[in-house]
């Protein structure tokens, strides 16, 4: 099985059968976002991104813990009042840079990604899993925004991701008060597509992946991206968008094989091209 040197023991990647596992490694910390593992995410995604061996990824968290977000416990210094308008506008420009590179390059990625959630999301570990395209929880899992908590409005895109799954007003009470919504309450919320019992839940995660591995990766990368437009497009847009892929896709292997596949009653095998 192969692995991707990741340049820290806080994020390990491995590659198995087109599917690519990024794994929050801090377990002691319930995989809080630290400063050496973040850089590390930021290129692995790009990576992943490029290599064509990988056609699907999974993000999960070692351990009881998906992602705690933040780590708390190096925010305590305290810097009222002493930074500038040119130093308060480098942060700002810097956040900015670090959101962009995260959450957003994993919205954006052009492959199919999954959100395992091993146990508990909250925070930025939350907004994490909320960039990626499907979401599966074990039983035990939960979520929380928990921005309210540390006195912060949140970051990582959480309130725009969160709102297109929930709308307004729910993501606003999930935001306000900060609860802990189990597994079960999620799926009924469609922030998870689906519930595992805790036995079964790496099986099941790798089966998705797998099944979505071989499937047609340059149409499912058209699908992703059509649908993440649609939040904020129009129709007429979509229309002409899905013209254009189509008749892109009518010249490719995949299709070709397929049609053949359909016709002769057996299975295509995509490979991407």
């Amino acid at each position: 099985m192969p692995t991707l040197d990741t340049g820290t023991d806080q994020l390990l990647c491995r590659i198995d059968d087109a599917v690519a596992t990024i794994t929050l490694n801090r377990p002691e910390k319930r995989n809080a976002l630290s400063n050496e593992m973040t850089p590390a995410l930021r290129q692995t995604l790009l990576r992943v991104a490029t290599a064509p061996e990988v056609r699907c990824i999974v993000v999960t968290g070692a351990g009881a813990a998906f992602c705690a977000g933040g780590d708390v416990s190096g925010m305590g210094a305290d810097n009222r009042g002493s930074a500038d308008r040119h130093s308060r506008e480098n942060a700002v420009a810097e956040l900015i840079r670090r959101q962009e590179t995260l959450t957003l390059r994993l919205y954006e990625l052009a492959k199919p990604t999954i959100a395992a959630l091993s146990g508990p999301a909250a925070g930025a570990g939350f907004a994490l899993a909320l960039a990626c395209d499907l979401r599966i929880a074990t039983r035990s899992a939960f979520i929380t925004t928990a921005f309210a908590n540390i006195g912060l409005p949140g970051d990582y895109g959480g309130s725009w991701l969160l709102t297109q799954l929930v709308g307004p007003a729910k993501a606003k009470e999930l935001y306000f008060t900060s609860p802990k919504l189990s597994a079960d309450e999620c799926l009924a919320l469609g922030i998870v597509n689906e519930v595992v019992d805790d036995d079964n839940f790496f099986e099941r995660v790798s089966a998705l992946a797998r099944t979505i591995a071989e499937g047609p990766s340059i149409a499912l990368g058209y699908m992703k991206a059509n649908i993440n437009a649609a939040l904020t497009g129009d129709l007429k847009t979509c229309l002409a968008t899905e013209a254009d892929q189509t008749i892109h896709c009518m010249d490719t292997d995949d299709h070709a094989q397929a049609v053949q596949s359909f016709l002769a009653k057996r299975t295509p095998k995509f490979r991407g091209r």
